[in-house]
């Protein structure tokens, strides 16, 4: 795992795929918001959608506003709490 994005708002770490059995074949991203303490895990199509809108957000050389913005579409779907972190 890697992360690949914190501010004082989100962060995000990056699953790669593994191999074996019982691995993640596709990866995931793990987005967390800190204000509300909850997070989401995404993988599979979910996860490829997300991966291209921050490869075109990059490229923008976004603000972290605007990374934070963007972070801000997944607000509603995040229901795990953050236990520990």
């Amino acid at each position: 795992m890697q992360m690949i994005y914190n501010s004082p708002n989100y962060c995000v770490v990056e699953f790669p795929p593994q191999e074996g059995p019982l691995a993640m074949k596709s990866g995931g991203y793990e987005i967390v918001d800190k204000n509300m303490q909850r997070e989401i895990y995404i993988d599979g199509a979910m996860a490829a959608r997300f991966r291209e809108h921050v490869q075109k957000l990059i490229e923008e050389e976004p603000s972290l506003d605007e990374v934070d913005e963007f972070l801000g579409q997944f607000d509603s779907l995040m229901h795990q709490p953050v236990i520990l972190h």
